[in-house]
């Protein structure tokens, strides 16, 4: 252990020093054209460090030098205040991960594609993970070769870009070439050493993960572009489950699932005269996914029949997931405004089976296998934006921008085999798909809206060091009404080193029609009566008898201070915010009747209100949670560029996030004799303490002629994963961790680049979750753990640009 510690410490404190060091006598500054970017500003020409709030450019080039191929996972050990967990054993949420930027919910970050407004994907996160409650969009669903550069801008933006920009946006733009072309082979598996509590200590090598991607620009009609990108990835399952002390092996699966996706994207630009330019791209992935429910025990009186399964069984969750996108628009200048004309549409549709199962009422001859229905979800937006630059007085230039957004979002909830739901004649045993109980025919929806908003902002220099913007945008929907959000920005350049900048501005997110209409239900049997039990509308008539009402929308206060200093090739940016948001959607604690309860009692009550429904327990979306988030973003990069030594780009970056709720929602005392929570303990603490309060990525770039290395030391605060006790006996705590990762790089004489390296060098792991608070060493770890439980990841690549 002592030699790991030693590495580890050296490997970060080498990092740290140079990332602050003043260079070396003989070592020369790079020359180097700061990134222009396009996300927080109309403005053309602001690079990154001029722009008035911060703004993070991730390089295609950075996203590809890690072990790793999935987007997310690489965007967010490249930004500290973004997290990806990997949570298992959550149904859907295994496969369709969602990621979170300065601890908000994932579904208050909006994410563009070419500054367009990105779809969600149609599965709403019901399980106890990170992001509970939310539809957030799927990252992965896009593959890195596609993408020329990420930039993620740090600050609320619900006033420029509309709902769901509380946190900030993450705009991905896709690679524009002419010529040219890349192919790429990566794999890789786990190597990892098993220490389980229960006797499992052995070396495990798993998850081998195999992705093939590529792209080819070529030459559109003469002087314009077309880009392919594809990219398949492979990847076996993970199993981190320990022994299971009832039947003295390991009878569970936890960890990663089975993946298996297929990508693909074209992006065009073709220009038409002197003026205008038209462009275009789609967007396509399938992806097939398998991961484990909870292991059923032979001796089950409920949920097994001996006789088909005498060992038990464990089912499988397998999600089929087909995700579209495609835009076209036209760009040029109309009246002397610069002009963007587009139309995009995406849509998201996973089909869910479960397989390794039964319906235990059917009796023996049940299917082992069952289509438990479906979710879709689609999105058609409009946007038109203007922007001209005036000379104002003094203020030469004002930039001035207007525009119009159009959408109507569709979402569908379609019922599954009636064998994955209905009861048989074995009455007594469970009914439904073990695993995964299929939709219901009163489950079946078809809903859709629209919604209209309009901006207005201004932007320009007020001084020679004083610039400022204003932006104001009105949007009305066809279900909840309308919202107004506005938001100020200043920047003032005390020499051409030192810069402070600052915003307020309101937010808003729109309720997501997947909270507003999603239902799941089963049917469970009291004295021989069918009741329902599950997830409903806030506005269906088991939901209104509890309280539930309309969703609105959830508003923000956003506030952010900070600076920017640069010196030579020397720059650092420390930015603080604080986020207030009113009536956040959450999914309620779930109230559940009892007709045996005493009169006057809540359960009694519930079920008084519930039985006319034939429903016994209901949990429903509701607003009225209100948190309060502080923090602060540190980026400091120094580049150095040495004739004998090489280049070195070395980065330090860090997130301190803190979040509060300071408010939740009960039960009117209209509705139960003593009102209860409708969001306890567990959900407070999922928000306050689900995600690290510190996260610091201390990274270091090397590269000379044909060789190159990245050495990544990224250390992560304390995550609690709340139990169910209220004195907090079950709780959770995953430790103060640091994992390295390195890759080491040659580039042959040919062309061809080959890669070594390994995430997590060192093998380390969260705490495991102690055998009081899991009993079968199903789940050892917590799917809050930051960084995953998968241990060591050792990998290689092979590259060829052309």
């Amino acid at each position: 252990m002592t030699y790991r510690t030693l590495l580890f410490a050296a490997a970060s404190v080498a990092t740290l020093w140079t990332s602050g060091a003043v260079a070396a006598p003989a070592a020369k500054p790079a020359v180097e054209v700061d990134e222009l970017v396009v996300t927080g500003t109309r403005t053309v020409g602001r690079s990154r460090l001029e722009t008035l709030a911060p703004v993070d450019v991730v390089s295609a080039q950075a996203l590809q030098q890690r072990g790793t191929t999935e987007l997310a996972t690489a965007l967010a050990t490249s930004i500290p205040s973004i997290n990806f967990p990997r949570p298992s054993n959550t149904d859907g949420t295994d496969a369709v991960r969602p990621a979170t930027l300065r601890g908000q919910g994932p579904d208050q970050t909006l994410v563009l594609v070419n500054g367009t407004r990105r779809h969600a994907t149609a599965l709403v996160n019901t399980n106890g993970s990170v992001g509970r409650g939310s539809a957030a969009v799927d990252l992965n669903a896009i593959p890195s070769t596609a993408i020329d550069r990420i930039e993620v801008l740090r600050d609320g933006a619900s006033a420029q870009y509309g709902s769901d920009a509380i946190a900030g946006v993450i705009n991905l733009r896709l690679r524009e070439a002419d010529h040219g072309g890349g192919l790429s082979v990566t794999s890789g598996e786990y190597m990892t050493r098993l220490h389980g509590f229960y006797g499992r200590k052995e070396n495990v090598t798993d998850g081998q993960t195999t992705t093939v991607s590529g792209w080819q620009g070529l030459s559109l009609l003469g002087d314009g572009f077309l880009t392919l990108s594809a990219e398949y990835r492979t990847r076996d399952h993970t199993n981190r489950s320990d022994i299971d002390p009832r039947f003295g092996k390991v009878t569970s699966r936890f960890g990663d699932a089975d993946v298996d996706d297929l990508s693909f994207y074209a992006n065009a630009g073709k220009p038409l005269n002197d003026t205008w330019d038209a462009y275009g791209w789609y967007g396509y992935q399938k992806r097939d996914a398998s991961s484990a429910a909870t292991y059923r025990t032979p001796t089950d009186a409920t949920q097994n029949i001996i006789s088909v399964y005498p060992d038990g069984y464990l089912p499988l969750i397998k999600t089929k997931t087909e995700d579209n996108s495609a835009g076209i628009g036209l760009k040029g200048e109309l009246g002397g405004f610069k002009t963007d004309v587009n139309l995009v549409y995406g849509k998201n549709q996973i089909d869910f089976n479960v397989d390794h199962t039964l319906n235990p009422s059917l009796g023996p001859t049940s299917p082992h296998s069952f289509y438990a229905g479906e979710l879709t979800y689609d999105q058609l937006v409009f946007g038109s934006d203007f922007s001209r630059e005036f000379d104002v007085g003094l203020v030469k230039p004002l930039n001035v921008a207007f525009g119009l957004e159009a959408r109507k979002e569709t979402y569908k909830i379609g019922a599954g085999e009636p064998g994955s739901y209905i009861r048989g004649p074995f009455t007594t045993l469970a009914l439904g798909s073990r695993g995964f109980t299929g939709f219901t025919p009163s489950n079946v929806i078809d809903k859709d809206r629209s919604a209209v908003g309009v901006y207005l902002d201004v932007e320009g220099n007020l001084t020679e060091k004083l610039s400022a913007s204003a932006a104001v945008r009105y949007e009305d929907y066809s279900d909840f009404g309308n919202n107004t959000t506005g938001k100020i920005s200043g920047r003032y350049d005390f020499t051409p080193a030192f810069a402070v900048r600052g915003s307020v501005s309101t937010g808003f997110r729109a309720p997501a029609l997947q909270q507003q209409y999603y239902t799941s239900t089963s049917i469970l049997y009291i004295n021989g009566v069918p009741f329902e039990t599950g997830t409903y509308p806030s506005v269906s008539p088991v939901g209104k008898a509890l309280g539930g009402k309309a969703l609105q929308p959830e508003t923000s206060d956003n506030y952010a201070l900070g600076f920017v200093f640069r010196k030579g090739a020397f720059e650092l940016t420390v930015d603080g915010y604080e986020i207030k948001v009113k009536d956040r959607i959450v999914l309620s604690e779930t109230l559940t009747g009892s007709a045996t309860a005493a009169v006057g009692t809540n359960a009694r009550t519930i079920y008084d209100l519930l039985s006319p429904y034939g429903a016994s327990a209901a949990r429903f979306f509701i607003n009225g949670v209100d948190t309060d988030t502080v923090g602060v973003d540190i980026v400091a990069h120094y580049r150095i560029q040495d004739e004998q030594a090489g280049t070195f780009d070395l980065t330090a970056a860090g997130n301190i996030n803190n979040l509060d709720v300071t408010k939740t929602p009960t039960t009117a005392a209209t509705i139960l004799p003593t009102p209860v929570s409708l969001f306890a303990r567990q959900a407070v603490l999922r928000f306050e303490k689900g995600a690290p309060r510190q996260k610091l990525t201390l990274q270091g770039d090397w590269s000379r002629e044909a060789w190159g290395a990245t050495v990544r030391s990224t250390f992560y605060g304390d995550v609690l994963a709340p139990g169910t006790l209220a004195d907090g006996s079950a709780d959770y705590h995953t430790g103060v961790r640091g994992l390295v990762d390195v890759e080491a790089r040659y580039t042959f004489p040919i062309g061809v680049t080959a890669s070594i390296g390994a995430d997590n060098l060192f093998d380390t792991y969260a705490n495991q979750v102690i055998p009081a608070l899991d009993t079968t060493g199903a789940a050892p770890y917590s799917s809050f753990t930051p960084f995953g439980f998968g241990g060591r990841y050792v990998y290689g690549r092979l590259s060829y640009k052309w």
